[in-house]
């Protein structure tokens, strides 16, 4: 697993979803968020999957209001560039060649995973995520930085 390189980071969805569950993953990503906090950027693509497991309509305008908002009146929003998506289809092909993927079984979550990592590596970002697995075998394709939760202090 690549080493946090430029102090940039992107929180990946399960970091948000993780802290919403239990309290001591809250915690930890309340340290995190305000240790790192003007080098924490937000995917569109989390936003995204955050509003559809939002649920209620109060539950979106909390989300906006209490996690997206700070991200964008400070401009940290990270949209997945014309590369991302090329690399997106590049890289589910080579997966095809090299690992025999079968495209019609592969999870939307896989694919978001894709765009979020090229959206990293396009701002020189390290993707903080539990999701290693799916990681690694997305950097065998293309070389992006990615760390489990949450990066010490030493890897700025």
């Amino acid at each position: 697993m690549p080493a946090a390189g430029s102090g940039k980071f992107v929180l990946d969805t399960n970091c948000f979803v993780d802290a919403s569950r239990r309290d001591d993953e809250a915690a930890a990503f309340a340290e995190f968020c305000a240790r790192t906090a003007p080098r924490l950027y937000l995917s569109t693509v989390v936003a995204a999957e955050l509003r559809a497991g939002a649920g209620s309509a109060k539950n979106r305008r909390t989300l906006e209001r209490e996690i997206l908002s700070p991200y964008v009146r400070r401009g940290r929003l990270v949209n997945p560039s014309p590369a991302a998506w090329e690399a997106l289809g590049t890289t589910l092909a080579t997966l095809v060649d090299d690992e025999g993927l079968v495209l019609r079984d592969v999870r939307r979550s896989f694919v978001f995973d894709i765009l979020i990592a090229r959206s990293c590596r396009d701002i020189g970002a390290t993707l903080v995520s539990r999701n290693a697995t799916d990681l690694s075998r997305i950097a065998k394709v293309f070389a992006f930085d990615f760390v489990m939760p949450y990066p010490s202090q030493r890897l700025r």
